[in-house]
């Protein structure tokens, strides 16, 4: 025969079986990620056209080719007195600087570019906005109102 603190502890289990059963139901029956998902205002935009499409990306564009030019120049005319050894490490430090220059001068532009996608976003009630080329379905495609807010318009 089993005992009070047996029969006691095997109904509490039976309720915590229950219990995770009918969770598990009601689970399989909402999906909360799907229904969560749905009611998040997402949208997405193209980065990449935003970034080229910047009014300051031509500007950009000149300086570093600007850049190149520079560093070609120095290149020829300090290395013509150094040893192979020497011609390789100066020209992976102009690498390096004109790198950098690159980095600095896109990061500009995107900076500019992500404050316009959440002052879109914040406009149109919007939480998410993710790059078009990971969509797969679904989203408002904001960077025709985006590429408006940079040019000022």
């Amino acid at each position: 025969m089993k005992t009070r603190k047996e029969e006691i502890c095997n109904f509490k289990f039976k309720n915590i079986l229950l219990s995770i059963f009918v969770l598990f139901a009601v689970l399989a029956f909402t999906d909360p990620v799907t229904t969560y998902a749905a009611q998040l205002p997402i949208a997405v935009a193209n980065y990449q056209q935003l970034i080229n499409q910047h009014p300051d990306m031509a500007q950009a564009n000149e300086t570093y080719r600007a850049a190149v030019k520079q560093a070609q120049d120095e290149y020829k005319e300090k290395s013509a007195a150094m040893s192979d050894d020497e011609k390789k490490a100066y020209s992976q430090k102009l690498d390096q600087e004109l790198q950098q220059k690159k980095f600095e001068l896109l990061n500009a532009i995107r900076d500019k570019v992500n404050a316009a996608v959440k002052e879109v976003a914040d406009a149109k009630g919007i939480t998410m906005v993710i790059d078009k080329s990971v969509d797969i379905y679904g989203g408002q495609d904001i960077t025709d109102d985006v590429l408006k807010k940079i040019a000022g318009k």
